[in-house]
This record gives structure tokens, sequence and C-alpha cells, in this order.
């Protein structure tokens, strides 16, 4: 196998894994009744896929994941433009494997329904906390761009080596900590296109949200740290 193609396989198994895991957790154990694992679980386990990833198949393809990660290493310089649109496919296609594979388990429990919302991200009447748009908004844009200034940071050269993933990984289940109640958590268009496609129309509607701030959380973050901190171009 070629080694773009090593990089494109890791970056859709890692995705597919973050969504069968973060996802999956609030689909199948969030709501089991009097031992589900509640917020904390479904915010650890988020961290968790990433964590694990990023130290399984994260040293040959860098371990994004997400497409607003790869743009915002891109705008910090650390990520060749000519990469972006493979990766990010490969990212949207794993993460949509992962949803189909949540769907054909969670489909097979007597009584499952979709109007639970499938781990879907959502702001109003679709926000778990009934949340406006306009606060999901601002939520997924500074969520992901302090995820982009944590990965930037610990990827660095000068950074400590081998606690990267750690880091990462921990961000992560802290940032659902947190944004959980406003959007679901995003943080992740590739997440969150592969549950719209199956939660139905509302979260297709809805689902512009949660590109257009990621990317723009991570963009800048990633133009903010080039401008402070400089570039290290990682070619890959």
């Amino acid at each position: 196998m070629k080694p773009t193609s090593q990089k494109l396989l890791a970056e859709f198994i890692g995705t597919c894994w973050l969504v069968l895991g973060g996802c999956g957790s609030a689909v199948l154990a969030a709501a089991f009744p009097e031992v589900g694992i509640g917020l904390l679980g479904v915010s650890l386990a988020f961290g968790l896929t990433v964590l694990t990833m990023a130290y399984t198949v994260g040293p040959i393809s860098g371990g994004h994941f997400n497409p607003a990660v790869s743009l915002g290493l891109w705008a910090a310089g650390r990520f060749p433009a000519s990469s972006l649109a493979t990766y990010i496919i490969a990212q949207v296609a794993g993460a949509i494997v992962g949803a189909g594979i949540l769907y054909f388990i969670a489909s097979g429990a007597e009584g499952f329904s979709l109007d639970s919302g499938f781990a879907a991200n959502g702001y109003a009447e679709h926000s778990p906390g009934k949340y406006s748009m306009g606060a999901g908004f601002i939520t997924e844009v500074v969520m992901t761009f302090f995820f982009l200034v944590i990965i930037l940071g610990v990827t660095d050269e000068i950074a400590v080596p081998g606690f990267g993933g750690l880091a990462i990984g921990l961000a992560l289940t802290l940032i659902h900590l947190i944004s959980i109640p406003v959007t679901n958590t995003s943080v992740n268009p590739a997440r969150s296109t592969s549950q719209a496609l199956f939660a139905g129309s509302w979260a297709i509607g809805q689902l512009w949200l949660f590109w257009l701030a990621p990317v723009i959380g991570g963009l800048l973050a990633g133009f903010v740290f080039r401008s402070l901190f400089g570039k290290k171009l990682v070619k890959v």
C-alpha cells in the first residue's frame, strides 16, 4: 500500500472509531436504566477514542480525524493544502461508516427509535438544554478554537514528546463536559454529518452550523497560533 493510501486509511479508521466509540456511548450506554454512563461517561468516551487512535494511527497520518483539525493545521502551516480534500473525504467517509455500524447495532434493540436524536448535534429545540442558535454557534467556534490551540501546542517541536495524544484526548473530554448541554458537542463536522444522515431532516437542516462554526474556530486558531508562535510545516 502506498504511503498516501496508508494515511487516508488511518484517517478513515480513526474517525470511524471516534463516531462508533463516542456517539455509540451516547446512543447505547448513556441512558441505560439506572446504570447509564451519563454525560461524564460520554465525555470520557469521546476523549478516549481520540486518545487511543492518536497513539495507534497518529504516527501514520497525524491523527486528525476531524476536518476542522486538518484545516486548522493547514492555517498554522503544519499541513499542506494539497492533502486537505482527500483527508476530509476520508474523515467523513469513516464517520458515516461508524454511524452505520452504530445504527445496525442500536436498531437491534426492541423499541429502538431515531426520535431520541441518535446523538446528532442541534440547537434551539434540538439542543439538549434548549440553547439558542447563537449560543450554539459561539460555543462551537470557541471550543474548536481551544481544541486546535491545544493540538498545535502539544504537537509543536518544543513540546514534551509522547504526551500529545493524552493532552488532546483530555481536551476533547473537557470540551464535551462543557458543551454537551448546548449542542451535544460537535467540534467535528465529520462526526456531525454522520449522525445527521441517520437522525433525519431536522439534523440535516441544522448541519450547516456544525460545519461553519468548527471550521471558523479551527482556522482562527491556526492563524492565531502561527502569528504568535511561528510555524513548522509537517509534510505528509
